[in-house]
């Protein structure tokens, strides 16, 4: 006797959302399990009910999108098994561990689509772990879901897209921009351009962006390295250099981030193939165009798989669903998944002149002081790492991990692995792709000492 189909999205954001709109049409009732509260994901997330601010206001020009992805998943919520504040922390074949409400429970699955999206990136410089400093990410989470600022006055450090949006965002609001603060250059940028011209409505809304803050006047910087962050309880300044001059923003708070990094670790756990893509810097999982792994019935879409942002997330969930119907042997669409891979290969010419726009500065782990935090859940420092790799003990991250305890914390290396890498990388005199990657571990997150064990159907 078949199995029934029981298809599983773990993520509710653009792409997961995608998917599930292409599943319901097919007649299935998929499960979809999002970490927060109400579905969107990062780019679109939802304030809490009862908030009354517009969606112009939380979205700007991609208020149109982020309304329409809103009400898509609203109009199926009938048709699928959607289950929100839930945090899957492992995978094994067949089931997925979650935790809801305070107790753990099993997800079983027939098909799974991993939409898991990402998290900025971040490299570690002198006062990093300073009260005050947030993720670019960290600060657009605070302005859209609750209604705040990080700080009344705040610089904005990093590069890429994102960067120039959540200074505007904040500027909107009504909050002081100390600062926007590239590490890439006028030059970068400038050479970037041809490419940036495949996609005239995101490069004109990035020139807004920036013209906006430039006409309200914001000082905005490129070329920049951080230098140290001073303060005590609290940031009192950034200090930056450009070349070999030093300069000083006075702020109460630092929002960073050099771009951002895909969220694989279920889909490692799962038993996906991973290769190393030079673009994000990154191990990814290896993926077809439909977005199947190389585990049968896995699939992954959106940011999780590499970033590609809002709009090819959603074509990327869409066309995954189309390959799970398809493995199933369920009536799917040939001329709509061929359309949806012929825009996703537009979109990845676009992230490419993106890449030489905003590249990552390579010349980080070179200068960072050895006694900077990388590691800050388990306080360990460059030079730690630096020991480890003198002495001949270090060539890989698992053996980096195993020696040092980097990535052994909380955060399991979603925060410090990146960094460790380079750091690894640049005292062997090799590339990222040389070391290797941190193996994950369950549970992906912190789980509470107190939850409760449940063998049944999680989260029902």
């Amino acid at each position: 006797m078949t199995e029934p189909l029981r298809p599983v999205i773990v993520g509710a954001g653009p792409a997961g959302v995608r998917a599930a709109e292409r599943l319901v049409a097919a007649g299935l009732r998929p499960v979809v399990i999002d970490e927060a509260a109400r579905w969107g994901g990062q780019i679109y997330r939802q304030p809490p009910e009862g908030f009354r601010r517009p969606k112009s206001a939380l979205y700007g020009f991609e208020a149109g999108k982020a309304g329409a992805l809103h009400a898509a998943m609203a109009a199926i919520l009938p048709d699928v098994d959607y289950r929100p504040r839930a945090l899957v922390w492992n995978v094994e074949a067949g089931a997925l561990d979650v935790l809801r409400d305070g107790r753990t429970g099993v997800v079983s699955y027939s098909h799974l689509i991993l939409a898991t999206g990402a998290t900025d990136r971040v490299l570690p410089f002198p006062g990093w772990t300073t009260p005050g400093v947030f993720t670019l990410g960290g600060a657009q989470v605070a302005l859209k879901f609750q209604g705040c600022t990080v700080g009344r006055r705040v610089a904005f450090l990093g590069t890429g897209p994102l960067l120039y949006l959540v200074a505007y965002q904040y500027a909107k609001a009504g909050a002081e921009v100390a600062a926007v603060l590239d590490t890439a250059t006028t030059l970068d940028q400038a050479r970037a351009a041809p490419g940036l011209l495949r996609d005239p409505t995101t490069f004109a809304k990035g020139l807004w962006y920036v013209g906006w803050l430039r006409a309200h006047g914001v000082p905005l910087r490129t070329g920049v390295r951080p230098v140290r962050v001073e303060g005590g309880e609290r940031v009192a300044a950034l200090v930056w250099r450009r070349g070999a001059r030093e300069e000083r923003t006075g702020c109460d708070a630092v929002a960073f981030g050099l771009g951002l990094r895909s969220e694989t670790q279920l889909a490692d756990l799962a038993g996906c193939r991973f290769r190393f893509e030079a673009m994000d810097r990154a191990w990814l999982p290896e993926r077809d165009a439909a977005g199947r792994t190389s585990v049968p019935g896995v699939y992954v879409a959106g940011d999780g798989a590499g970033i590609s942002g809002a709009d090819a997330a959603e074509l990327a969930g869409e066309r995954a669903a189309l390959a799970l119907l398809e493995d199933a042997g369920l009536p799917a669409d040939p001329a709509r998944a061929a359309a949806i891979e012929a825009r996703l290969a537009a979109v990845a010419r676009f992230r490419q002149a993106l890449a030489r726009a905003f590249p990552f500065p390579v010349d980080w782990a070179e200068g960072i002081a050895d006694d900077t935090p990388v590691c800050r859940c388990e306080e360990v420092t460059a030079g730690t790492l630096r020991a480890a790799v003198a002495d001949g003990s270090a060539r890989e991250m698992n053996r980096l991990k195993a020696l040092t305890r980097v990535g052994m914390g909380r955060c399991q290396g979603r925060m410090c692995a990146a960094a460790a890498a380079e750091l690894l990388a640049q005292a062997l005199g090799t590339g990222p792709e040389a070391v290797g990657r941190l193996r994950s571990q369950p549970p992906v997150k912190p789980l509470p000492v107190a939850a409760g064990v449940s063998h049944d159907e999680a989260a029902e």
